[in-house]
């Protein structure tokens, strides 16, 4: 078996994601600012979720939490913003339905994506209303990093 780090490592060497230390990156490569989590009230969509048994199977076990805790929620949202840049927000993803991993440990927005519908644009347009064969905007962006994030703190 892998050690964390193995995995992480491997993770992190996956086409398409290289997580910047000191800035975020939009699509195009160039830094964002980062915003702060909206307060937006995303109520009825975890209970849309909740009715979803495959939806509602997504946990945060003691890897995650451990990620978690060694990272920090400034970085993890940092990143999560750099995965769903470059991983989410293309027009037409090659993979599209297979780009997110659903292994624990490894890094847990993955999860959080399986779970609140965030994992390929066919479920974002399943679950959230935005349709896929278009880039997504920055608020859409940062919608969906909202939407990963809340769930995270609410599994936490």
């Amino acid at each position: 078996m892998k050690s964390r780090d193995e995995l992480e490592g491997s993770f992190f060497d996956l086409p398409g994601f290289e997580p910047d230390e000191d800035e975020n990156c939009s699509l195009d490569g160039q830094p964002t600012e980062l915003q702060p989590p909206q307060k937006m009230d995303f109520t009825d969509l975890f209970e849309r979720l909740a009715q979803s048994k495959f939806r509602s199977s997504f946990y945060l076990n003691a890897k995650d939490r451990s990620y978690i805790e060694e990272k920090g929620w400034a970085k993890l949202r940092r990143d999560t913003a750099q995965v769903i840049a470059r991983r989410l927000a293309p027009a037409y993803i090659a993979n599209d339905g297979r780009q997110t991993p659903m292994r624990h440990g490894i890094f847990p927005p993955f999860i959080a994506q399986h779970a609140t519908g965030c994992c390929c644009r066919n479920c974002l347009q399943k679950w959230h209303g935005i349709p896929k064969g278009r880039q997504l905007t920055a608020d859409e962006q940062a919608y969906v990093v909202d939407v990963i994030m809340k769930w995270l703190h609410r599994n936490y």
